[in-house]
């Protein structure tokens, strides 16, 4: 079974800063891209950043741009973002997204296709 857990979420100042952990399980994490969606209230989910495999080679949605970084640490199944001068805007939940195998239905954003997301951790962004 395929298990995403995110952490790190709260509720911090306009111009602030968070980082969200990924913890994957039950997957083949060192070889699929990983990524992260939000979803903002009465708005639909969106991407917002992936990485390939081996960590060389990411892309953000246009509104995050310079501001968030994601990483990730292939030998403890981790993904992280790091979340720079945070705004309202950003206000939202979080999902941690994995790689959908060939056979499993999916949603292209960037250049992977998610077919895994996680519970979700809420990251709220004050003025």
């Amino acid at each position: 079974q395929v298990q995403l857990v995110e952490s790190g979420g709260g509720s911090v100042q306009a111009g602030r800063s968070l980082r969200l952990s990924c913890a994957a399980s039950g997957y083949s994490f060192t070889g699929n891209c990983m990524g992260w969606y939000r979803q903002a209230p009465g708005k639909e989910r969106e991407g917002v950043a992936t990485i390939n495999p081996g960590g060389g080679t990411t892309y953000y949605t246009d509104s995050v741009k310079g501001r968030f970084t994601i990483s990730r640490d292939n030998a403890k199944n981790m993904v992280y973002l790091q979340m720079n001068s945070l705004n309202p805007e950003d206000t939202a939940v979080y999902y941690c997204a994995a790689a959908a195998p060939n056979w499993r239905a999916g949603n292209w954003f960037g250049n992977c296709r998610f077919g895994y997301w996680g519970q979700g951790t809420q990251v709220t962004v004050s003025s």
